[in-house]
Order: structure tokens, then sequence, then C-alpha cells
């Protein structure tokens, strides 16, 4: 059985934009939650993505669903692809690439491989998953769901929420979490650059942060 929801409300671009220009691992600073797990890895490790998550809950050899889902992508889409657990089967390859690419998604995180890793590169899809397969899955049209609640790198994701990864990782958020989010964060990126400056200009990292007095704290008790 095929369980198909309508595609989620976008984020507004300007917010995703603004969630863009942070570091996953600056947001790490402030959340200890929402990161998928770190076995999901980037493809492409010099991307950093903002977009809408889609959400697909796929078994574990049949990509139906996701070929049916992929034609209908809509730019800013980014494709959230929970696999049930299988670790066999690459369900994203060279033709999911060209179609994704065409239909202006900006990224996918699978939990599970995927496949034909020099075509994502050529196409410059940006791709989170737990490595490569040699083993694909095949049009069975058993069942699936879209745009449902999905589980993926142990984080439970609906569709509509946003989606942050880089090099160091995939983040998940709720729409009304963006904008707090990404001010805090940026206003924490910009403090670490006058950080860097006054450390090239000679100022100690453990004066400057406060680690030196509370060393000196616990020694003294």
């Amino acid at each position: 059985m095929f369980d198909i929801q309508p595609f989620p409300q976008q984020i507004d671009a300007s917010l995703l934009e603004k969630l863009a220009g942070v570091e996953t691992a600056t947001v790490g600073h402030v959340l200890h939650s929402q990161f998928a797990d770190r076995e999901l890895r980037a493809v492409l490790p010099e991307k950093r993505i903002a977009g809408t998550a889609v959400t697909l809950r796929i078994p574990h050899a049949d990509s139906t669903l996701l070929h049916y889902a992929v034609s209908q992508a809509r730019p800013g889409d980014f494709f959230v692809i929970d696999r049930g657990g299988d670790t066999i089967h690459a369900c994203w390859g060279g033709v999911v690439t060209n179609v994704a690419k065409l239909n202006g998604v900006v990224g996918a995180v699978i939990d599970g491989p995927a496949t034909d890793f020099n075509e994502i590169r050529r196409c410059d899809m940006p791709m989170w998953c737990r490595g490569p397969s040699p083993i694909t899955t095949k049009l069975l049209g058993i069942e699936g769901g879209l745009n449902v609640p999905v589980s993926v790198g142990g984080c439970v994701v609906e569709p509509g929420d946003a989606v942050l990864a880089d090099e160091s990782g995939v983040l998940f958020l709720k729409p009304s979490q963006v904008e707090e989010i990404a001010d805090t964060a940026l206003g924490m990126q910009a403090r670490e650059l006058e950080l860097l400056k006054k450390l090239e200009g000679g100022a100690s990292l453990a004066e400057l942060t406060g680690a030196a007095g509370l060393v000196e704290a616990k020694r003294r008790a």
C-alpha cells in the first residue's frame, strides 16, 4: 500500500538563504539533538545546503515511490529518505540524480547507501548517505509513504521541516525554529571571527574564553 500525502508548504526562500549561511557545527554549540547520526556522510563535503524536507519511507528493495516522488519535485525541495533499516540496497543512483537536478531538488539525505557517486559529483547534487553500494533497488511496486513522518539518522522528520546539511552533518529544524537558530548561529560565527583576530594579535585563548579563570579557581579550591 502506498500512503501518498500532499507536498508540504515550502519554507520561505529568504529564511533558507539565511540558514544556509550557518555551519551545522555552530548549531552544535546550541542544540544537542535534532542532528542525524554522524555516520550519514556527505558525498560532496564542500557543499552546505538548506531546503524544505520532502519525506519518503521506502521498503528494502523497492524504489517505486522514489521514482514517483522525484518526478513531482519542486525547486527548493530536500529529499529525506527513510530506508527502514536497509543498509544493502542503494535506492538513489545516476538517473534519479539527473531527474532531481533537473527539477530543482537542492539535496538529499538517505538513511542507507546510494550508488553512482561519479554521477552525483558530475551533476553537483548534494547528497548525504551511509556510503556506496553496488546493489540497487528495483521497481517492485510494494508499498511506501510520501510526505509522512519518517525516521532518518535517529531523528523524526516531518514533511515541511527545514534541513541544513554540510560537511559536519545533517540538522533538522521545525520551521518555527529556523529564524531564531539562524540568527543565533550567525551571531556566534561573527564573534568567532573577532576572536580569531584577537588570537592573531597575541591574545590567549584561555583568557578570552574564561577557561584560565575556571582552571585556576578549581586549583585554588
